[in-house]
């Protein structure tokens, strides 16, 4: 009689979704330029302001070395800003370190320092909708009974046109 040996089969295995991926990828790049929280960089503008976010956006946070068992300095928060804003983004270094110290709960930044480029990102205005094209789309999505929904297709119908 032939003995049965169990084979011991792999678990199944899932895929792991992009978030997880991408989240520990994008978080150990954003370490390595100093920044302790990824949302600095990511909710830049909701930190900084429309109004700031709008001509600069942070590179990375420089932290001084203790010398000996001195207390650690707050860090240099440099920023990306367009040439033309550079001044005024000066200006307001103050309110910008006391905006990213109170988000990050403490007094991490101490001061700001500026290089002048061109920004990687750029923020587009939004433009104002052709209040035609969207009623024409409108009338051409009769099987949608849902009010708001037709309303929205029919605007984001006329936004792709218009590109």
């Amino acid at each position: 009689m032939t003995e049965h040996i169990p084979l011991n089969k792999p678990g199944r295995t899932f895929a792991k979704p992009l978030r997880d991926i991408a989240g520990a990828i994008v978080g150990e790049t954003l370490r390595r330029q100093g920044f302790a929280a990824a949302e600095l960089v990511t909710r830049w503008r909701d930190i900084a302001g429309a109004d700031v976010a709008a001509h600069c956006e942070p590179i990375k946070i420089q932290w001084p070395r203790p010398a000996g068992g001195d207390e650690a300095e707050p860090a240099t928060l440099v920023l990306r800003v367009e040439g033309p804003a550079a001044i005024e983004i000066q200006h307001q270094a103050g309110v910008i370190c006391d905006r990213v110290n109170r988000f990050l709960g403490w007094r991490a930044v101490g001061r700001i320092a500026l290089r002048q480029a061109p920004l990687r990102r750029t923020l587009r205005a939004a433009r104002p909708e052709d209040r035609a094209a969207v009623n024409q789309i409108a009338e051409g999505l009769s099987a949608v009974d849902d009010a708001a929904l037709k309303e929205a297709l029919a605007r984001l119908g006329a936004a792709v046109k218009r590109r």
